[in-house]
């Protein structure tokens, strides 16, 4: 393993086409998560595509996963490498049940720490909902199984773009409750956000991103302490504390 940062991203370019999306990002992620925000449009889930290696965006730079170069790789090579996608808008099978989606991945890396199991626990309304199809659960429920999906991989790293979206506060609240459990048992967590609440609860290092470009770092105490910053960067009003 090595001894540099979990995740390195080092002058990554993204292409649409002519479309320059992502332009010469640059950022590390150890053993504290990170939060991305920024508003619609700015390049987050491009980001999250061209680390997974998701087509179609034509990809230039370097990221590197434990020193493992990514650029390249196919997207189901780089999950094996132990990293988790959860993608916005939770991308389920409509006609699977929630077991079928986790038994479809169990197995995958072998000797997983992960079961179906284990997430029910996690997860007890996956567990009450177990034989419904994906088109029958709630956005929580869709969320919680999109979420287990990922961790049945044994995840060294899991990747998420925009969790929180179209979802009760109560749910979030639960949700970021298990995150904070996960990253305490060693599990990294890279979040793209455009819930401010929710990105500074969970990453105290804040990444903000316009233009496909990563136009600021800061922390999670001043970003939310500076409504300024969350006007010019992000065009929200300030977070309510």
């Amino acid at each position: 393993m090595s001894s540099g940062p979990l995740l390195a991203v080092e002058g990554l370019n993204a292409y649409y086409g002519r479309a320059h999306v992502l332009q010469d990002v640059s950022f590390e992620l150890g053993e504290q998560a990170v939060a991305i925000v920024g508003r619609n449009g700015m390049g987050k889930t491009t980001l999250c595509a061209a680390i997974m290696g998701i087509k179609p965006p034509s990809v230039s730079g370097s990221v590197r996963f434990e020193g493992t170069e990514l650029v390249g790789k196919s997207s189901h090579r780089i999950a094996s490498l132990g990293i988790g996608y959860v993608p916005q808008g939770r991308r389920l099978f409509p006609s699977l049940s929630v077991d079928e989606h986790l038994r479809m991945v169990s197995g995958r890396n072998g000797g997983s720490r992960w079961t179906a199991a284990r997430v029910y626990e996690l997860f007890p309304r996956l567990a009450e909902r177990k034989r419904n199809g994906g088109a029958q659960l709630s956005g929580g429920e869709q969320q919680m199984l999109a979420i287990g999906r990922a961790l049945m991989l044994d995840p060294k790293l899991l990747i998420m773009d925009e969790p929180s979206e179209g979802l009760a506060p109560a749910i979030i609240e639960m949700l970021i409750e298990t995150f904070r459990m996960l990253e305490q048992e060693g599990l990294r967590i890279l979040l793209i956000e455009q819930n401010l609440g929710v990105a500074t609860s969970l990453a105290d290092r804040q990444l903000v991103m316009v233009g496909g470009e990563i136009a600021a770092e800061t922390t999670a105490k001043q970003l939310a302490d500076d409504p300024e910053l969350q006007r010019r960067y992000l065009g929200v009003e300030p977070v309510a504390h």
